[in-house]
């Protein structure tokens, strides 16, 4: 059976577990916690797996995957019975890559939890500052999907079956609401947000459903 390592708070991980219950596929959670015993994700057992030594890290096999879009796109090419998070179509493929990669590669990088952790602890940036931070590139993010999206959307981003960019963006969303982050300007990515949260496989997948949530 598939392993996943991850952290119910991590954004990368919750973006695996929603297309892991998407497509059916059945997995075994192993938590990796990122703050307890000075971060679990440190220990020479987990660095072996995951040199990087973030979450997650997704073992099937031999095959051992870091990197959430990597481990998605494998699980469509090592799975295809599996229900597809990558259409037929090229272009859709393409503009469903574009959308994930602005949550996964532009938006999610500058508010990692190291990234906030380095600002707090090296740069000794005050917790204002630290929250401007955040809302600011979720915000330049935020702006362009949200018009992409009002392009694109039918009940998820792209159309009206959930995708690969759907199981980024929720869990970008879950963590702006942890944060406070005010959302009304983006009422087509709250309207996604809304239908998606209703769902067994985004439901299931949530933090305060994984069993390292504390």
């Amino acid at each position: 059976m598939i392993k996943l390592y991850g952290y119910f708070r991590s954004s990368a991980a919750y973006r695996v577990r929603i297309a892991l219950n998407l497509k059916n596929i059945p997995y075994e959670y192993m938590p990796v916690h990122l703050v307890k015993n000075g971060g679990e994700q440190n220990s020479s057992n987990y660095k072996a797996l995951n040199p990087l030594k973030l979450v997650p890290t997704l073992v099937d096999g031999s095959v051992v995957l870091s990197q959430s879009l990597a481990i998605i796109e494998y699980l469509e090419e090592a799975y295809p019975e599996a229900v597809p998070l990558l259409p037929n179509a090229v272009q859709q493929r393409a503009q469903i890559r574009a959308l994930s990669q602005i949550i996964a590669c532009d938006i999610h990088p500058l508010n990692n939890l190291r990234v906030l952790r380095y600002l707090d602890q090296q740069l000794e940036v005050s917790d204002s500052d630290r929250s401007r931070w955040y809302a600011h590139w979720v915000r330049v993010g935020f702006d362009a999907y949200e018009q992409l999206a009002r392009e694109n959307q039918g009940k998820f981003c792209i159309g009206d079956s959930p995708s690969m960019a759907d199981c980024c963006l929720i869990p970008q969303i879950y963590n702006a609401k942890r944060f406070n982050l005010d959302l009304s300007a983006y009422p087509n990515i709250l309207e996604i947000y809304s239908h998606c949260e209703s769902l067994p496989a985004f439901i299931k997948a949530e933090p305060e459903k994984q069993p390292d949530a504390t």
